[in-house]
């Protein structure tokens, strides 16, 4: 019997372990005396947002998606657009690019769907890969194409662009030493150093949690 209740008693140390850790990684921020700035990026298709209470959490900024490819315009993107100032919030837009699709006809998609704002942050590009798209090209024709894409984008929103790239895409691209962009990188708990230069964003967490969003976040900083 003092067998099993010892049995039990250390399950029950283990669970309380256990769910300590788990509140501490999913409540866990880098320290904002390091990085003042922090906010979070919407996936597409996001949940519904509170955004006055996330702004009370300490969220400064947030990040929507607003075109992937050509042809995919995220619904909840105006909505949202709208009421981060009235929030309190600072906004930027993020389009993800398609290696299957041509830069400019993205580049024109992004620009008719996104409004030109002056207190807009950066556009953010993201470059990873996708199941949706198979296509590998050649280093040399990306480069060219991206080139174009960010020049047009760029003309349109009088705002240098910031270059969201996952490890995998930086790994067999070798990107961010070919465009000369603020990087966004990415890196759950463990500051990211895949990149050619220093990172100017990091998304630190991918799973925080915090009031005014249902379910996981992805949580970023930006560089003092």
């Amino acid at each position: 019997m003092a067998i099993l209740w010892k049995i039990g008693a250390g399950l029950l140390a283990l669970g309380a372990i256990s769910a300590g850790g788990r509140h501490w990684l999913t409540h866990w921020q880098p320290s904002t005396e390091r990085y003042a700035l922090q906010g979070i990026d919407l996936p597409e298709n996001p949940p519904a947002v509170e955004w006055r209470t996330l702004r009370a959490t300490g969220a400064d900024f947030a990040y929507l998606v607003a075109t992937s490819g050509t042809d995919r315009r995220d619904p909840a993107f105006e909505g949202n657009w709208d009421a981060l100032p009235e929030a309190g919030m600072r906004r930027g837009a993020i389009h993800i690019y398609s290696l299957c699709q041509p830069a400019a006809a993205q580049a024109d998609a992004f620009n008719i769907f996104v409004p030109r704002a002056g207190d807009a942050l950066p556009t953010a590009i993201d470059l990873s890969f996708h199941d949706d798209c198979t296509a590998r090209p050649e280093r040399a024709q990306l480069v060219a194409d991206l080139t174009r894409f960010v020049a047009m984008v760029e003309t349109h929103t009088r705002k240098p662009v910031m270059l969201r790239v996952s490890k995998a895409f930086e790994r067999q691209y070798d990107i961010t030493a070919a465009l000369d962009r603020p990087i966004w990188a990415i890196g759950n708990l463990f500051k990211p150093d895949y990149a050619a230069r220093p990172w100017r964003m990091w998304r630190a967490s991918d799973f925080r949690r915090v009031e005014g969003v249902e379910g996981p976040v992805n949580w970023d900083v930006v560089t003092p």
